[in-house]
């Protein structure tokens, strides 16, 4: 029998490695799909604390598995899950919040950059709850949560959400102008998209800031214009401005009332049983009674309001039908 030389030899070596080696790696790829479901399993039944040990044993066998790197995310909220607000300040309890954190990190940047849409949505959601962990009821660090979402902003301009959770930490921390800008900063990414008018409008809602709110809704009434949510939403903001606002003089309130009846009208225009509309209406019909002089066109006003009033119970009562 004749001996091999000792090129031979190496090769045999490199051989048998090489084939090792992928047999290592498929029984990390098994183990990894196998504790990953387990997880999975284990977080549908809100077992946190064992679907953590699953995702952890996952991501340990097989890090790189496109197919799994949403363990990330739910393993971040695993430890979530287990953190208690009210243990707050317990060694033990506080290193949850950090291994979450760690995870959501891991989850926003990992995933945010998949090609897979369910993969994405997980990585803005880790976001979101990243800046939620580094909130007043758990970490109370907002100072850490802005050089993340600034990030993201970086890796993802064209996100309006980024904009958002920036805009929230700013508004949270007390600086109104850099929030402002930042949602100003979505809009421009993204100036199509609803939402990013609605996050104006709330902002500027909470600064008393109305007419700023009203403009912001408009705008989006001009990208929408046969919606009649838009038209609904301007007539609440009338509505509630009107109602609530005691600085405001009469003049004023009948103006709002009947700006308010101007956009509930609208959306009426574009769905007739527009069941909230109709409330709305009624409900603006009712302020504006109480702002007249004229006792016929005060009960004229109410009568209508009641009116609309049953039109929108007669609808709830055929829907409530309908789904039985």
């Amino acid at each position: 029998m004749r001996s091999l030389s000792g090129a031979s030899l190496a090769v045999v070596a490199m051989l048998t490695l090489g084939l090792s080696a992928s047999g290592c790696g498929q029984v990390n790829v098994i183990k990894a799909r196998k504790a990953f479901k387990a997880a999975n399993q284990n977080y549908q039944a809100q077992d946190y604390k064992k679907a953590a040990a699953s995702y952890e044993e996952a991501l340990a066998a097989d890090p790189n598995n496109p197919d799994i790197q949403s363990a990330y995310f739910f393993l971040g909220n695993s430890y979530d899950q287990q953190y208690k607000p009210s243990k707050k300040g317990d060694a033990e309890n506080d290193a949850l919040m950090q291994k979450a954190v760690e995870n959501y990190q891991k989850a926003a940047e990992k995933l945010s950059a998949s090609s897979k849409p369910e993969d994405k949505k997980l990585g803005k959601l880790a976001l979101d709850y990243l800046v939620a962990a580094y909130g007043a009821d758990k970490l109370n660090d907002p100072a850490r949560a802005e050089p993340v979402v600034q990030k993201m902003i970086q890796l993802d301009p064209g996100e309006p959400t980024n904009y958002f959770a920036l805009a929230k930490i700013y508004e949270d921390a007390g600086a109104y102008e850099e929030a402002e800008k930042m949602l100003v900063a979505a809009k421009t990414a993204k100036p199509n998209d609803p939402d990013v008018y609605m996050q104006l409008a709330g902002f500027y809602n909470r600064q008393g800031r109305f007419d700023k709110t009203i403009e912001a809704i408009e705008e989006r009434a001009v990208k929408e214009p046969n919606n009649p949510e838009v038209f609904y939403t301007i007539s609440v903001f009338y509505w509630d401005e009107a109602y609530r606002d005691p600085k405001l003089k009469e003049a004023e309130k009948k103006a709002y009332v009947g700006k308010g009846i101007t956009a509930v009208d609208r959306a009426l225009q574009i769905k007739s049983d527009y069941m909230d509309a109709l409330v709305y209406k009624g409900l603006l019909l009712r302020l504006q009674a109480n702002l007249e002089k004229d006792r016929d066109k005060q009960q004229q006003l109410l009568k209508e309001a009641e009116r609309l009033s049953q039109q929108a119970n007669d609808l709830r009562k055929k829907k409530a039908a309908g789904t039985n």
